[in-house]
């Protein structure tokens, strides 16, 4: 009994998702006459119905008192979650009781966050985005809608299962020199090609990483690049499972088959092998990749544990490689079946990776800052569940810095006058004013005889702004500010929004196939170790003889936005240090509820946490460290209200907020946040565990340097 709707204060529906029990529930309260057919219109018109009240109160609360309600219980023991953003009203529903008032509120600022992703300045408008989310033409609503609803499943399934969107944190796959050779092969024969191609169509690649699953194997970007912020890697991440879903239960028997050992007829003990005459490369849509067959008609040979070499020389490399990084999880290149498995379980509705999402990411350059910059975002599916993502700056971006930038000033100056300046008029000799005006009047005119209505509304603002014969009230320069910045947007949602889903531009397809096509060869060997390294990153293995008595850790260094955990595979066809079943799934409710545990309490400005549940033994610590690794003093933290934007990066960005707090205090200095939750069974003694704590930091600390870009 789930579900999120965004409405207008006119109580239209901008957006919904409802679980299958909800919709359900919809059916029974209004019955089955309205939905013969089970049109999505009808549907739509009912939640309509249902929330119209609740909506309609809302609104009148605003207006009458400025001031509404943002939760409470119904008498079926529904929780309803509110929060209103600019003219758009988000409503949260659970009905089963698994969702809590944090669970509700975390989903609407993610919900938020994603539309910002998709729409960029266009959110900043409220007639503008209820034109964006709410299409006139029904079948592009349909698919808009579904989209979003597909994300908002993706992010659920992967805050249950998965530890990084937990505590919403990018998570690296841990072989050093794996990566190191990637992004130097990304840097080279990847980005360098595609820009010094002529078939880039104007498209300047800034950005390329590869993601196997939801971990991030290597990232680069180019040199007159701005860096990703580690909220919107996140979100680029999320949108990737989205389109191309890890399938957790054929992964897991690959892990089990491929490492099960079988007595061969030389007597040496060779590796079962989950493929066959199947397992061949995957890609089938763009470049066919070649394979080697063994004498048998098999895929690959078969590799022995024995002292003579491997058969095949690729093989060879990739053990020394192994080596190198002295993974904790050591096997020997297994065969998986999982690339063919999954490959068609994603064959029903594929997307086509050749066409571009238009995404918008934060950025900052030496002309300017723009919190929403407009990106193409290609991804390219080397395997299932491998792929890599290409982020390249389009033609004419640089639009989109000045919009935003003649945005800010109209805010600023709209908030002056409505604080109620006297005078009415504006002083002209006003020396940012008048910068505006030579700015603004300039790039009118770059942009042509296309913008006639950003002309004609920027003039009659400079006649009642500047002009002697015509000086306007406060009132009337009030509307001509909200006119501007109306326009503004409208010429940003033209350029980036509404011509993405028109404009045919992009990089060649040919282009993008002789990229995937290098990609795959430099990882053909290392495709199945990736995938079964991506759910062994890291085991606890190597951590019991040090901290005897620890079950489980988190390290997160906020400042980077990474996170380092030992793997917790629940799943009853894998196998951990937890073992199978009830244990491993026991382990990971209780991880999860420290999680949520500490965020209250850091909410509350407390940055130590200590707490003794049953067998177990909690901690969680935050701290301040310099960039050369010396502790800082902490700080009394601020305290957050409960409807506040919840603690994680999705949703709101808590943690970089944090650390402009904490940096007034410390200019000189760069400022570092990390996170580290531990728990231990509850018969190691108190001291120890402290102990334990502390050297697990400093053990922990050397392996976030793996440098990001």
């Amino acid at each position: 009994m789930k579900c999120l709707l965004v409405a207008s204060e006119s109580a239209e529906v901008l957006f919904y998702w409802a679980d299958p029990e909800f919709e359900q529930n919809i059916r029974d309260q209004y019955g089955p006459r309205q939905y013969e057919g089970d049109t999505y219109p009808a549907f739509e018109d009912s939640f309509n119905t249902l929330f119209a009240p609740l909506i309609i109160s809302c609104s009148t609360l605003i207006e009458k008192i400025n001031d509404t309600y943002t939760s409470f219980i119904t008498e079926n023991a529904h929780l309803y979650i509110l929060h209103q953003f600019g003219e758009c009203l988000y409503i949260a529903v659970n009905g089963d009781g698994e969702e809590s008032k944090e669970d509700l509120r975390r989903k609407i600022y993610v919900m938020k966050k994603l539309i910002e992703v998709h729409l960029g300045m266009v959110t900043l408008n409220s007639a503008l985005l209820r034109k964006e989310l709410r299409p006139q033409d029904t079948e592009q609503r349909i698919q808009l809608w579904k989209m979003l609803q597909s994300l908002l499943e993706t992010y659920s399934l992967l805050r249950e299962q998965d530890q990084s969107f937990l505590v919403e944190a990018v998570e690296r796959l841990i072989h050093p020199t794996l990566c190191e050779q990637c992004i130097e092969f990304l840097e080279r024969r990847v980005v360098q090609q595609i820009n010094g191609s002529p078939e880039r169509a104007g498209e300047e690649v800034l950005h390329a990483f590869i993601l196997v699953n939801t971990k991030l194997l290597a990232f680069y970007s180019s040199r007159n690049a701005s860096s990703i912020k580690p909220s919107d890697l996140l979100a680029l991440i999320l949108m990737v499972q989205n389109l191309y879903p890890s399938n957790n239960e054929l992964d897991d028997t690959a892990l089990e088959l491929s490492t099960q050992p079988v007595c061969s007829s030389s007597g040496s003990i060779s590796i079962q092998r989950a493929g066959g005459k199947g397992s061949t490369s995957t890609n089938t849509t763009y470049s066919p990749s070649t394979t080697q067959e063994g004498p048998e008609g098999s895929s690959v040979p078969e590799v022995f544990y024995t002292p003579e070499p491997s058969p095949t020389g690729r093989e060879s490399d990739a053990a020394e490689m192994e080596g190198e990084s002295t993974p904790v999880f050591q096997f020997i290149d297994p065969d998986v079946q999982v690339a063919e498995d999954s490959l068609k379980t994603q064959e029903a509705q594929p997307p086509d990776p050749a066409t571009p999402r238009r995404v918008f990411l934060e950025a900052t350059f030496k002309e300017g800052y723009c919190p929403m910059m407009p990106h193409s975002m290609y991804c390219l599916p080397l395997w299932p569940g491998i792929s890599m993502v290409l982020l390249t700056k389009i033609p004419n971006s640089q639009v989109a810095v000045s919009l935003y930038q003649f945005l800010e000033a109209f805010t600023m100056l709209e908030k002056k006058l409505s604080e109620g300046q006297e005078g009415g008029s504006l002083p002209r000799t006003q020396p940012p004013l008048s910068e505006l005006r030579n700015k603004l009047d300039k790039f009118i005119r770059a942009l042509g005889s296309n913008e006639i209505q950003l002309q004609n509304t920027w003039t009659d603002f400079k006649n009642k702004a500047f002009s002697r014969a015509a000086q306007g009230t406060s009132r009337e320069l009030l509307m001509s500010c909200h006119a501007m910045k109306t326009r503004l947007c409208a010429v940003y949602r033209q350029y980036f929004v509404v011509q993405s889903h028109r404009s045919p531009q992009r990089l060649s397809v040919s282009l993008q196939e002789k990229a995937l096509a290098m990609m795959q060869e430099k990882l053909m060997d290392w495709k199945d170790f990736l995938l079964v390294k991506s759910k062994r990153n890291i085991t606890m293995v190597s951590y019991l003889e040090d901290f005897p008595g620890l079950v489980h850790f988190i390290y997160v260094d906020r400042t980077a936005g990474q996170m380092i955990a030992p793997s917790l595979n629940v799943t009853d066809l894998s196998t951990t240090e937890l073992g199978k079943g009830p244990l491993a799934h026991f382990i990971k409710s209780k991880v999860w509820s420290l999680v949520g545990t500490a965020r209250r309490y850091l909410q509350k400005g407390y940055t130590t946490v200590t707490l003794r549940d049953g067998d177990y033994y909690f901690c969680y610590f935050l701290w301040f460290e310099s960039e050369t690794g010396y502790k800082l003093e902490g700080i009394e933290l601020p305290v957050l209200s409960e409807d506040s934007a919840p603690i994680g990066m999705l949703a709101g960005d808590y943690y970089r907020k944090l650390l402009r707090y904490y940096s007034k205090d410390h200019h000189t200095e760069i400022v570092k946040c990390y996170e580290l939750l531990t728990i231990h069974l509850g018969v190691i003694p108190t001291d120890y565990i402290l102990q334990h704590c502390c050297e697990l930091a400093k053990k922990l600390w050397e392996p976030t340097r793996i440098p990001l870009l």
